[in-house]
């Protein structure tokens, strides 16, 4: 069995929330959108991407990996058509990552920077990769950390929701373990904590802390660390 939570917060400096999540547990469905786009069109685009994805699977009548990527392609296809054809949402787009329970496993799709984190016996490990100039260029180029942190091409992404047509969908396959948390979020939170803090607050949502004050744990640190972003977490825990 499965119990989620989710929560957002604008943080401490935007002046209004351009993430978006939902969680569907009867279907099984738990996505987090991170939206961009000048004046209110990055709300725009996180919204519209996850409604449809959520309707794309609603009625697709089953649950598979297909299903899940023909609804982030149609999202896509959806973004763009509205930043087409309204002038005030021009070059709006979203990060968008869409995991799926398919009872043997979670289906994972990411456009974007939002990750996906398991915490299990192991311990805590990133599922999905960063659709970024900083780790698909920079990287392999070899700059440093320290360097990487600093650069002006740290937010660049190379790849989102609305941004063109072909997309680019990283997919993963992951099973989670009886009592481990899958961890969804942007990069308010995952950009401004390191993997230790996440890991320490997250150790007492597996010791039985309910997920809403694992979620609010998580939200507080990224505020009392600058909070320079909109924050987000979707948190799923696997019961017997």
């Amino acid at each position: 069995m499965l119990e989620a939570f989710a929560l957002t917060d604008k943080g401490c400096i935007r002046s209004n929330n351009e993430d978006y999540c939902l969680i569907e547990p009867d279907l099984g469905l738990y996505i987090l959108a991170d939206g961009m786009g000048g004046a209110r069109a990055g709300e725009r685009a996180s919204r519209l991407a996850v409604d449809t994805v959520s309707e794309m699977v609603h009625s697709a009548g089953r649950r598979d990996s297909q299903v899940l990527l023909s609804a982030v392609e149609e999202a896509n296809r959806r973004v763009l058509e509205a930043s087409h054809s309204d002038p005030t949402l021009e070059g709006m787009g979203t990060t968008l990552v869409a995991a799926l329970d398919l009872e043997d496993g979670f289906s994972i799709a990411s456009v974007g920077d939002s990750r996906v984190y398991v915490l299990d016996d192991d311990g805590l490990r990133v599922i999905t990769e960063d659709q970024t100039w900083v780790n698909e260029v920079g990287r392999p180029l070899g700059l440093d950390e320290e360097s990487l942190r600093n650069h002006p091409m740290r937010h660049v992404l190379t790849m989102a929701i609305g941004a063109s047509a072909p997309l680019t969908v990283n997919y993963y396959s992951v099973e989670l373990r009886n009592g481990a948390l899958l961890l969804i979020c942007s990069d308010g939170l995952h950009g401004v904590i390191d993997q230790s803090e996440l890991e320490a607050i997250l150790r007492g949502g597996r010791n039985g802390t309910p997920l809403e004050e694992s979620c609010r744990k998580l939200i507080a640190a990224a505020k009392e660390a600058g909070g320079p972003d909109n924050i987000t977490t979707v948190l799923v825990r696997k019961f017997a």
